[in-house]
């Protein structure tokens, strides 16, 4: 009867792992939809008042607003920062609220400001307040999203290690879902703010699938035997993270209990077990972040021929990379080479500084310093694919292996720790993509 119970049930109609699908799909979903709705954003900037005392003055025609320039550069502060805050502090503090609470109340604060965004669509405001409401509203949802990320990492990190595959899945998906409906909204020629409306409310359906599926999650045999095995095995965890050890006072029967069961979680300890697999997944998404979009999404077809120059930038670049890094992120469900300790993960990881220059050599315009190497759309094409393909599979590896290299009672925190160094790595790749495009 030990034996039985000992023995992991099987994953039945794969339940839990659609829900953890679902769950990385609702996490980076709704920021993927506040990128791809950036033009709706900057038409509500238009005509600032700001710019009412310059009216004498000759405006060009097509020359945007101070508010409209300034859009993306503040989006991207404001949603990086509190993304590496807050994952920084849900690594450090994550014991200290309960999981059902990190992850629950997360989804639900996400789904209001996405509530709230839609009925913005239909209020009339003025630009600049409109765009504080919209940089208060990113801030909001990255931060708790950095919260969500964390916590999914942490739980997956207490499954087998094939189980932090769809989260890195769901979340490929989000950009290609994003990127997709971006597609069909040009196809479709529909109003903007109509398009954009229905943006939000596709997001508020997907956060609530999401809430819906994280409350059927503890019902699952599959997931309770590894919730039930992980306090067995750290049955009195302290959550003084920062020290090195802690030894309950109280237990002290012999020497196994005193070394494993009481442990507390260090994470000076656990880095320096995962810290590798750590720097090598921050390093995956500086490459990625500091060349796309700043550079791929300023790259000009030289191949236009009638509608190709409007659907060149959504195909090729923004679905093209989510669809191939989807593709990456989902083969390691079924391949997981290189392994953990082998030295060509990191090797492979520091190749892909090859790509930057690639896409610098490409068509990008407008251009100062480069020549174009790089002419045709072919090219562009062939190496979007390599290097979304391989920024899923690199960076979904790490994440998978980074929980299983530390003690079971160690593993949600270093799938905390692993997130933080992805969100790490997007923040760099934000303030890399500055320099690099001004290289150009």
């Amino acid at each position: 009867m030990r034996k039985m119970a000992a023995r992991s049930p099987k994953d039945k109609y794969f339940g839990v792992w659609l829900i953890f699908f679902m769950l990385g799909l609702g996490t980076l979903l709704p920021w993927n939809f506040f990128m791809t709705a950036t033009v709706y954003f900057t038409s509500r900037l238009k005509d600032s008042p700001l710019e009412e005392s310059s009216a004498n003055q000759t405006e060009a025609p097509g020359e945007r607003s101070a508010l409209e320039a300034s859009f993306n550069n503040v989006m991207t502060l404001c949603a990086m920062l509190p993304l590496l805050l807050c994952t920084c502090l849900t690594s450090l503090l994550h014991k200290l609220v309960s999981q059902r609470l990190r992850v629950l109340g997360s989804l639900l604060v996400i789904m209001f400001v996405f509530i709230a965004t839609a009925v913005f669509v239909r209020v009339p405001l003025e630009p600049l307040a409109f765009f504080c409401v919209t940089m208060v509203k990113i801030v909001i949802i990255n931060s708790f999203g950095a919260v969500l990320q964390g916590s999914l990492f942490g739980m997956a990190g207490l499954l087998p290690a094939s189980y932090t595959t769809p989260i890195m899945s769901g979340q490929g998906m989000a950009g290609s879902f994003a990127a997709f409906a971006m597609i069909c909204a040009i196809a479709s020629g529909s109003d903007l703010q109509d398009a954009a409306f229905g943006y939000f409310i596709t997001a508020c359906v997907v956060i609530c699938l999401s809430i819906l599926s994280y409350i059927l999650l503890p019902k699952l045999e599959f997931f309770q035997f590894y919730q039930e095995k992980n306090r067995n095995q750290n049955p009195e965890n302290s959550v003084n993270l920062m020290n090195p050890v802690f030894l309950s006072p109280s237990e002290s029967d012999g020497k196994s209990a005193d070394q494993s069961g009481q442990q507390d979680v260090s994470i000076i300890k656990i880095f320096k077990k995962i810290w590798l697999l750590a720097l090598s997944v921050c390093f995956t998404f500086t490459v990625t972040i500091g060349t796309f979009p700043a550079i791929t999404a300023d790259t000009k077809s030289t191949l236009a021929r009638g509608s190709w120059e409007r659907y060149f930038i959504p195909v090729s670049c923004f679905l093209l990379f989510n669809l191939s890094d989807w593709a990456g992120r989902s083969l390691t469900a079924f391949c997981m080479w290189p392994g953990s300790d082998s030295r060509i993960l990191p090797v492979s990881i520091v190749c892909r500084l090859v790509f930057p220059p690639l896409f610098m050599l490409c068509n990008v315009q407008p251009r100062l310093n480069l020549p174009v190497f790089f002419l045709h759309d072919g090219w562009f094409i062939f190496f979007m694919v390599l290097f979304a393909f391989s920024n899923g599979y690199l960076a979904s590896l790490c994440m998978c292996f980074g929980p299983k290299k530390v003690l079971p009672h160690e593993a949600e925190t270093a799938g905390a720790v692993m997130a933080f160094f992805l969100s790490l790595g997007l923040a760099l790749g934000a303030g890399l993509s500055f320099l690099l495009r001004a290289l150009v």
